[in-house]
């Protein structure tokens, strides 16, 4: 196997069905599913967190939550954690970074460019960063100065104001023009790095775009590129939200938006699906920057998203939440004559999975820390399933943990307390939670035990130091 150029494309918060080859009914993303048509699709994979920070160490690191420490928004990536850049960096990879990387806290103010040591020694040799969306007119960074310099940043800032004292959602157009928009500058500045590229050496590039993470701000043709009528109507509030034990209508979880935000949910989904289609014609002009060059046909991509979005469904929107909108991601492996074309997985994989997967293909040494299994068994046809579980964490005051399977989801609170069971094989759209039901308590039992020797395999609880086997 020789080394390969290697592209990663991330988007923030997109969902799993959100592409026109995964069957979304309204969505165009032609370049989305044409690495879908020449690699393969993940069609169960998911975040072990659905919020972007611990969701992102976790991707660079193959390491969980409990791990690596970071289980909300906080915190950074620890500087003892390797990443695979390292990995890919010790076997003549040149690394690089194009866009929203979030491995640490970002906070307003902070010139950005002060903290590329920090990025230079989490194995990145190359780095152009911005933040996200929400914080992209209030912190600095080379984005934010070209903005300023054409007169676009404080229009940016006071937009972004509005749009947080709305009451419905704060969706209409950004006053960007689309040429200047946060993901048409990251796809731009990834273009640029690509044709400027004179290293003898294989690259990683690492592209992460901040969309279609809200706000709801797609610009020019793109705001109106789908009719709110023509959405498709969210999963149901189900009725037995009323009915829940405290215990569990305690639970954010379980949270329904209100009134004037539910009644804007078509506007909220077509310009989602705006930003998406933004996002899908800049992989576009990346991959013919990689034609031009006369790499495509070598080249590794993969194609992925930190987190879901509710988008309405569950009377929710964002993330945060163990439902399936938001912790199922979109996963495309695609490297000809390497990677089959045109093939569906239904294995159950996770983001930690793409850290030794791409190790490998790189040629790199093997992780002794890292806690995720490579796909190349499941891409060889070696073997139909990795895992028989998959695992998610987050913080809301305290930790809470879910187990998935093919058939059962089971989540848990701190105390160990279920306040969801969904049964996925009858109940896709997760209508009925068994958590409180008592036919349902032996299944609850058994998966709750086996949620323990999971977490007991993946060391929770413990710190995994440098050289642990």
């Amino acid at each position: 196997m020789t080394q390969p150029h290697i592209l990663i494309l991330m988007t923030d918060q997109q969902r799993a069905d959100c592409m026109s080859c995964a069957g979304h009914a309204q969505l165009k993303t032609p370049h989305m599913d044409r690495l879908a048509a020449e690699g393969m699709r993940y069609t169960q994979a998911t975040t072990v967190s659905p919020i972007c920070m611990p969701a992102r160490a976790s991707f660079a690191s193959g390491l969980y939550p409990h791990n690596h420490g970071m289980w909300a928004n906080q915190g950074e990536l620890p500087a003892e954690d390797e990443t695979f850049f390292q990995l890919l960096q010790s076997v003549g990879y040149c690394t690089a970074q194009v866009g929203k990387a979030h491995f640490y806290q970002h906070q307003v103010g902070v010139d950005m460019r002060s903290r590329e040591p920090y990025m230079h020694a989490r194995g990145l040799e190359y780095v152009h960063e911005i933040p996200g969306p929400k914080v992209a007119g209030r912190m600095i960074s080379y984005m934010a100065e070209e903005w300023r310099a054409k007169g676009l940043l404080e229009r940016y800032v006071e937009d972004y104001r509005e749009r947080a004292r709305s009451e419905t959602g704060g969706v209409w157009p950004s006053p960007l023009p689309v040429e200047d928009f946060l993901d048409s500058y990251v796809g731009r500045k990834a273009v640029e790095f690509v044709e400027r590229y004179e290293d003898r050496r294989p690259m990683c590039l690492f592209v992460g775009f901040g969309g279609p993470h809200e706000p709801w701000d797609a610009p020019g043709q793109y705001a109106e590129m789908y009719r709110p009528e023509d959405t498709a109507k969210p999963t149901p509030i189900p009725d037995e939200y009323a009915v829940l034990p405290d215990a569990l209508k305690a639970k954010r979880d379980f949270a329904v938006l209100p009134d004037a935000i539910l009644g804007n949910v078509a506007n909220i989904r077509a310009n989602y699906y705006g930003k998406i289609s933004l996002i899908d014609d800049n992989i576009g002009y990346i991959l013919e920057a990689f034609e031009k060059r006369g790499w495509l046909d070598d080249l590794f991509v993969i194609f992925l998203s930190d987190h879901g979005e509710m988008l309405g469904d569950h009377g929710r929107i964002r993330k945060s939440t163990f439902h399936e909108a938001s912790v199922r991601i979109p996963l495309i492996l695609r490297w000809p004559g390497r990677i089959p074309a045109n093939e569906i997985s239904e294995a159950l994989v996770e983001i930690v999975d793409i850290f030794p997967t791409l190790v490998e293909a790189g040629e790199g040494k093997p992780s002794a820390r890292c806690l995720g299994r490579s796909l190349w068994p499941l891409i060889h046809k070696e073997r139909g399933e990795l895992k028989e579980w998959q695992v998610s964490e987050i913080v809301y005051g305290e930790p809470r943990i879910m187990l998935r399977s093919r058939r059962w989801k089971l989540a848990i609170d701190a105390r160990g307390a279920a306040f969801m069971l969904y049964d996925l094989e009858h109940d896709p759209e997760e209508q009925h939670n068994l958590a409180p039901v008592q036919a349902a308590r032996a299944v609850q039992l058994q998966l709750s035990e086996s949620l323990a020797s999971r977490l007991k395999e993946l060391r929770y609880g413990q710190r995994v130091s440098p050289g642990a086997a």
